[in-house]
């Protein structure tokens, strides 16, 4: 089919479930030096126990494609080495990246490591780059490693990365971090492209791979049957002076303007949206107390939220927690039986990794009930047009937009203005599940 590169999962070589001492019969040696140059299907001898990478490496030179895969490799170290293991050796998670000749030409060990007791983090975090003739430079992490400062944004903004190649074995968690949800969010933040190849093990709630651009994505997810799924496509390659919806501000600013005063309502006079120098663009309170929708906490996603309720065809509605205030606008083409809510959460997230998160989410409950919201959904119906906005405390937003059936939308707006991050879509292509600001403030980690 002409690709160019091809993206392996994480896992994919040696599976799931080994303690540190049953998966080291299938760890390779691998140089993580710079310095060697080694090609692996040529030079078979060069170091022993290297049989996957001689594999890996005559694929890549057989078919002529760059190649990158995952596997389990091994690294002896001395006593004198504070950080190293009693049974004297680093057993490390490890993406390899082959040229379309055969070369290793990058090394990456997977620094979060997700409940990995076989593996080892390094101790220091690699920053991996490598060349191609086709894309300009590639960077390379893994799974758990796109949630964290260390080393995934680090290498995006420190080495100006455009093209990232990301294998993975993701456990799905709706509403907020389904794969293919939180994948196209990270390329639309940073403005890159991304090619995640996820494992596909639905048993384990693991599906959902994809190419994708800032603005366009070829995804597959499935949780139905077995089958895997080969994505090919043909991208443009974002170069170095394209920037980033985090530093481009003043770009999305004239388009949101403009947004606002066509979407608000005749209630809500253009400053409501952005009046210069004011805090909080809401004028939920003044219709008087007796109209405001309950507040309710629920779980979701392991944290405890604050929602209210979104009732009715149209509306105006805020909620907060903490230092964190979110808004919505939002109004239905037809009135469904559906309960959405809008919540909201600031604090750090401690189940399954323990990470600071700032969230507004719309999202679709489970039920008709309150105590629904927050869970698991995959299907809806209602078409909302919807400004979601929030006074967020970090730079670093990520902007959820997932639709029925687990599929992605785009939004026609989003970016800064006044200190709050704006989302706007006027009619999802299908119903909505989430629509969500996911802030990272990796300083409170």
């Amino acid at each position: 089919m002409g690709a160019q590169i091809i993206v392996f999962p994480e896992d994919g070589i040696h599976g799931f479930n080994f303690t540190r001492r049953s998966i080291y019969p299938y760890l390779d040696f691998v140089p993580h030096s710079r310095a060697v140059k080694w090609n692996p299907c040529r030079e078979m001898y060069l170091f022993n126990d290297t049989e996957v990478l001689q594999r890996l490496s005559c694929m890549a030179l057989n078919n002529k494609i760059f190649l990158v895969a995952n596997l389990g490799t091994k690294q002896p170290c001395a006593h004198t080495d504070p950080h190293c293991p009693p049974d004297g050796r680093y057993q490390f998670n490890t993406n390899v990246a082959f040229d379309d000749a055969g070369m290793l030409v990058a090394t990456y060990r997977k620094h979060n490591l997700y409940f990995e007791y076989a593996f080892d983090a390094p101790p220091e975090p690699d920053y991996t780059l490598f060349e191609t003739p086709f894309a300009g430079k590639f960077g390379m992490f893994t799974c758990f490693d796109i949630l964290f400062f260390e080393p995934a944004v680090k290498l995006i903004r420190q080495y100006n990365v455009k093209q990232v190649v990301y294998p993975t074995a993701w456990m799905n968690q709706l509403p907020l971090l389904s794969a293919v949800e939180f994948q196209q969010a990270f390329a639309t933040a940073f403005n890159i492209n991304i090619l995640a190849a996820n494992i596909h093990h639905p048993t384990l709630g693991m599906t959902g791979s994809g190419i994708y651009t800032p603005v366009k994505s070829f995804i597959y997810h499935n949780m139905e049957s077995y089958g895997g799924k080969l994505i090919v496509a043909e991208i443009p390659v974002i170069t170095a002076d394209y920037k980033t919806s985090l530093e481009s501000n003043e770009r999305f600013g004239e388009n949101l303007y403009q947004s606002c005063k066509t979407f608000t309502s005749t209630s809500m006079d253009d400053q409501v949206c952005f009046n210069e120098g004011q805090e909080t663009p809401a004028r939920v309170l003044e219709k008087g107390m007796e109209q405001l929708p309950p507040q309710f906490y629920a779980e979701m996603m392991y944290d405890n939220f604050t929602f209210v309720p979104v009732w009715g065809e149209k509306g105006e509605l805020q909620v907060c927690s903490n230092t964190l205030c979110c808004y919505l606008n939002y109004k239905r083409a037809v009135l469904t039986d559906e309960l959405y809510a809008l919540g909201v959460f600031d604090g750090l997230h401690t189940v399954h990794g323990t990470y600071y998160v700032q969230a507004c989410a719309l999202v679709k409950c489970g039920g008709l009930s309150f105590s629904t919201c927050g869970q698991e959904v995959t299907d809806a119906s209602a078409l909302i047009d919807f400004q979601l906005w929030g006074n967020m405390s970090t730079p670093y937003i990520f902007p959820l937009l997932l639709t029925s059936g687990i599929t992605l939308d785009f939004a026609d707006h989003m970016g800064w203005k006044n200190h709050h991050y704006f989302m706007s879509k006027n009619r999802t292509s299908s119903g909505l599940l989430t629509a969500a600001l996911y802030g990272r403030w990796y300083e409170k980690d």
